[in-house]
């Protein structure tokens, strides 16, 4: 059992905290046992598991027991998981559906987590551009619930996608229904000229009430409900 915070698993966990050490090292770290499960399930590849020794849960791979307040002190949770699950970042291969979201330098991870729950939930792929929230930190795989394990990440491509903007745009019911990528941008700074040109179209979610637009992860479930709903619908 694990009792000293000197302990080279417990100070990996604490470097893997920053997307430049997670970048650097090709890992990520997993925190909770619907999380953990998920990845395992998912066929992410586990450099090692630690549990918490007051609590372990069954698991289906060897972990290693440490004491409860070393686990809570390494866990961005602010108390100790049941279990803390170390994987390797290499994806999976997965196959690529023709429903999918592209994302541009989306920053906020709990969007990029939401968005991946979403794409999970309608049988969609998720692309990331440079600059966008790392979808395996904390706050991104909290908000995704292990969807992330689970979904398609191409590289961010645009040409011949639907470039979804808040304004001036075509309502998004009067696409061609052969197109079936959606890209979208940051609430803040939208999708830049260039990215809109690359597109195939451009469209908008029409609003009926007074708000200036949507949150970027609303916007981009709505547009995945709707291919989905209209296509089924034929």
């Amino acid at each position: 059992m694990i009792t000293s915070r000197d302990n080279p698993k417990l100070k990996l966990v604490r470097k893997l905290e920053t997307r430049r050490q997670r970048d650097k090292l090709g890992q990520f770290v997993a925190e909770g046992e619907d999380l953990v499960a998920a990845a395992l399930e998912g066929g992410w590849e586990l450099d090692f598991a630690l549990v918490d020794a007051a609590r372990a849960p069954d698991l289906p791979v060897r972990a290693e027991q440490v004491s409860s307040h070393l686990l809570a002190e390494v866990s961005t949770l602010g108390y100790a998981p049941r279990v803390i699950g170390v994987f390797r970042a290499a994806r999976p291969e997965r196959k690529l559906p023709p429903l999918g979201l592209e994302l541009w330098r989306v920053g906020d991870p709990g969007n990029v987590g939401t968005l991946a729950r979403a794409c999970d939930a309608f049988g969609a792929y998720l692309a990331l551009s440079p600059g966008s929230a790392d979808p395996f930190g904390p706050k991104a795989l909290r908000a995704s619930t292990g969807s992330i394990f689970r979904v398609p990440m191409p590289d961010f491509a645009p040409q011949g996608a639907v470039a979804l903007v808040a304004h001036g745009a075509p309502p998004l019911n009067e696409l061609d229904p052969s197109l079936s990528r959606f890209v979208l941008g940051s609430e803040r700074e939208g999708l830049p000229d260039e990215v809109v040109t690359a597109c195939a179209a451009s469209a908008t979610i029409p609003l009926a009430g007074p708000a200036e637009s949507l949150n970027v992860a609303m916007a981009g479930t709505i547009a995945l409900y709707d291919w989905r709903r209209s296509h089924e619908a034929r």
